[in-house]
């Protein structure tokens, strides 16, 4: 191997241009006075398909733009292996993900404060979310902000399915939910997402964009951190490897490393570098710098699970993505008209509690008037149909990420451990029944032309659990790994400040840090945690 070169010192070194990467590189370099160094070790996102919404059907299954995990087989997913990738490029998930823009609970966020998380109310992070975005359309500004570089708009997309869809929500009682962003979450309508003039504005068009001439911001692409460097229990930069040159270069920070490659491979790194379970470090030959327990667990994902029924007297994106229907798609998108090319996959919400147990709902539905040939990555059935998925937002089922071997091109074992938790295998049968008197509904009923999947055999909680088992998978909401705690919980990574328990200049700022997931989405609260982690870094606070 290659001697290492010290390439360069700055301020801080931000590892992984994601969602939380691209955010912290805008804030940290606005003052001339810091150097920033941000490192992506995909490519840039030059690729057209990224920035029209239509694309993720392309680069969200392209390896050249993600990172390809594949969990470890469970009894639950009856050993099967669920297939879910991370972006690989500017923007990272950002740039290849679908678009909604959710936020949340107030009690998801007062759970995380009741836990030790000092400033992470609700009331403390709403200033956050706020900050970030230009939410164009009607809002409440108590809850809303206007003046962010992150558009957030109403589709203006509509179809009679859609249409039909938040109808016959309400005949189950579901309101129409104008801002489920706002006062309260439940209830149906059209998803509120990062498209603008019908183009994607990912993490990095938002963010880094606007700041990627500034002679103090440095973007490395094409360069994999493949280790954090250490002088005793301080952090003191990083080895990288260029794809182009393969020489091992080292980057050194006079103040911080931030780590925000997200919850698969921030704990790979912190374990690759001998931070993390020392019984895992052994067994793979890595000096420790520092034992910590919680790196890598408390890992969790929201497991979806997706019903499609077939349509009949309409037509849907089945048909409308193909041939000359397509080709008129492309003429309205490209003269800024409502088209498909710039809708989210998920085009409908509906959030409902699962039973009337729960005090507040646990199912986030996503509609579609389209439906996906089962698997087969991004390819549109054959006949009309469509789809509502939903999972449970707040799971209990937890699992691990690890190191499977001190090689950092090796991708980690990732196990989310979907529907261990007894409780979430009954949301799981309960929200597939709800999910079917939705699609049953009378308004919607002139259009059904039977249940393709779970077929309508399938009635009891033994057959609904199955159908379950058998085609759920991953939401792409890959969280807690690196676990935010008070320092006397041996479960903790980091502290109320981000900041890795035990270590100096070191800190973890992306979805690695949630200790609980969210209801619903995790773009938006990773940009939160970005923008809340800029103040902490710079001594500002509110």
């Amino acid at each position: 191997m290659n001697q290492p070169l010290v390439n360069q010192q700055v301020d801080f070194i931000v590892v992984g241009a994601g969602a939380a990467g691209c955010l912290l590189a805008n804030r940290l370099s606005a003052d001339p006075a810091i150097s920033v160094c941000l490192i992506e070790a995909g490519p840039p996102d030059r690729n057209p398909y990224i920035h029209i919404p239509a694309g993720f059907i392309k680069v969200g299954h392209d390896p050249a733009y993600t990172w390809d995990f594949q969990t470890a087989p469970s009894a639950q997913t009856l050993g099967r292996r669920v297939i879910t990738r991370m972006g690989r490029t500017l923007g990272g998930s950002s740039s290849i993900n679908g678009f909604n823009y959710t936020r949340g609970i107030a009690s998801d966020y007062d759970a995380w404060a009741a836990l030790g998380n000092t400033g992470w109310s609700y009331a403390d992070v709403l200033p956050y979310f706020k900050k970030t975005e230009q939410r164009l359309g009607e809002h409440d500004p108590y809850y809303r902000g206007s003046q962010g570089l992150l558009p957030i708009t109403d589709c203006d997309w509509r179809h009679p399915l859609c249409d039909a869809f938040i109808e016959g929500a309400a005949e189950h009682g579901l309101p129409t939910n104008i801002d489920y962003n706002a006062a309260s979450q439940r209830g149906a309508g059209y998803y509120q997402r990062w498209i603008h003039k019908g183009r994607r504005i990912s993490a990095a068009q938002a963010f880094l964009k606007p700041a990627k001439n500034r002679p103090n911001l440095q973007v490395l692409t094409h360069a994999q951190v493949l280790a954090l460097t250490f002088d005793g229990k301080r952090a003191t930069g990083v080895q990288l490897r260029r794809t182009a040159s393969k020489q091992i270069e080292t980057f050194e920070a006079r103040r911080e490393v931030i780590l925000s490659a997200g919850a698969a491979n921030t704990p790979k790194l912190l374990q690759l570098s001998g931070v993390g379970p020392s019984e895992l470090l052994a067994q793979y030959g890595i000096k420790p710098i520092h034992d910590i327990k919680g790196v890598g667990a408390n890992f969790q994902d929201h497991f979806m699970v997706r019903s499609v029924v077939r349509v009949k007297g309409i037509k849907t994106l089945n048909s409308v993505a193909r041939g000359l229907p397509l080709a008129g798609q492309v003429l309205r998108w490209l003269l800024r008209k409502p088209s498909i090319l710039a809708i989210s996959p998920s085009v409908c919400f509906a959030f409902e509690r699962s039973s009337a147990n729960v005090s507040e709902p646990d199912l986030q539905f996503h509609f579609s008037p389209g439906s996906y040939a089962a698997g087969i990555a991004g390819q549109l059935d054959t006949f009309e149909g469509m789809t509502l998925g939903f999972y449970n937002t707040r799971p209990k089922s937890r699992g691990f990420v690890r190191i499977q071997s001190p090689d950092a091109s090796v991708l980690p074992l990732v196990q989310p451990n979907y529907l261990d938790d007894e409780g979430d295998r009954q949301v799981a049968i309960d929200g597939l029944r709800l999910a079917r008197q939705y699609l049953h509904s009378k308004a919607l009923s002139s259009y059904i032309d039977g249940d393709d999947f779970p077929p309508a055999s399938a009635t009891s909680d033994d057959e609904l659990l199955t159908c379950a088992r058998e085609r759920g998978g991953t939401a792409w909401h890959f969280m807690g790994t690196c676990r935010m705690g008070p320092a006397n919980d041996p479960a903790s990574v980091v502290d109320a400040s981000l900041r890795v328990i035990g270590l100096q200049n070191l800190r973890v700022v992306d979805a690695s840090i949630m200790p609980n997931m969210p209801s619903g989405n995790t773009g938006a609260p990773t940009m939160m945690i970005a923008e809340k982690a800029a103040d902490l870094i710079l001594g500002q606070s509110r």
